[in-house]
């Protein structure tokens, strides 16, 4: 199956897919795609826009995933305006989640955070998460939940070791890493047998 990995950091989401799968990984930033190769040397990784990919390759792939970046949607951005200056939620966020829906003929997931306003699409919400996709979402098992800590807490909760990595924002790094147990839920959800589609 042909996998797009889309704004893919470090592979929090497909940390748990297996190797069984051609995934195609983007991400803009080249350290972070250096990390995203080591840890998944078999994947395809591309530096470049994943927005402009996106439009350009969709109908290339059997599953797509998207993590598009989420600090102008986020709650704490709003939370927070006396630091940050007020600024436009990104609509690429909607972008996709409207070409997917309505180009796409596979399976597709758009992951994002929990938004200071009422989302123009409804979403599957789990946790501090939305979630879009072309199957329905449900039953998601979280035991616990770990967004904050210290480096190590964070690197043991999301499975990957970054103490080899100097000059990166480690803690940001993986707080934007999709939890894998997650990830892999949905995963398997978009691949059932008999799967609900929207």
């Amino acid at each position: 199956m042909k996998i797009l990995n889309l704004y893919a950091g470090i592979g929090g989401n497909r940390k748990l897919w297996g190797d069984k799968h051609e995934v195609t990984a983007i991400e803009i930033n080249p350290e972070i795609a250096k990390i995203y190769q080591d840890f998944f040397p078999n994947d395809k990784v591309i530096i470049t826009d994943a927005h402009k990919y996106l439009l350009e390759h969709f109908e290339e792939f059997d599953f797509i995933w998207s993590s598009p970046p989420c600090p102008s949607h986020s709650i704490i951005r709003k939370v927070t305006h006396q630091q940050n200056k007020p600024i436009y939620p990104d609509m690429k966020l909607y972008e996709e989640i409207l070409l997917l829906k309505h180009y796409f003929k596979n399976s597709w997931v758009v992951e994002n955070v929990v938004s200071f306003y009422k989302p123009l699409i409804k979403p599957f919400e789990c946790g501090r998460h939305y979630y879009w996709s072309s199957f329905i979402i449900n039953n998601i098992k979280i035991e616990s939940r770990m967004h904050d800590g210290t480096i190590e807490e964070l690197e043991k909760f999301k499975g990957f070791d970054l103490s080899r990595y100097k000059g990166i924002d480690k803690n940001k790094i993986l707080r934007n890493c999709v939890e894998p147990e997650i990830a892999l839920q949905i995963f398997k959800m978009a691949f059932k047998d008999q799967q609900q589609t929207l």
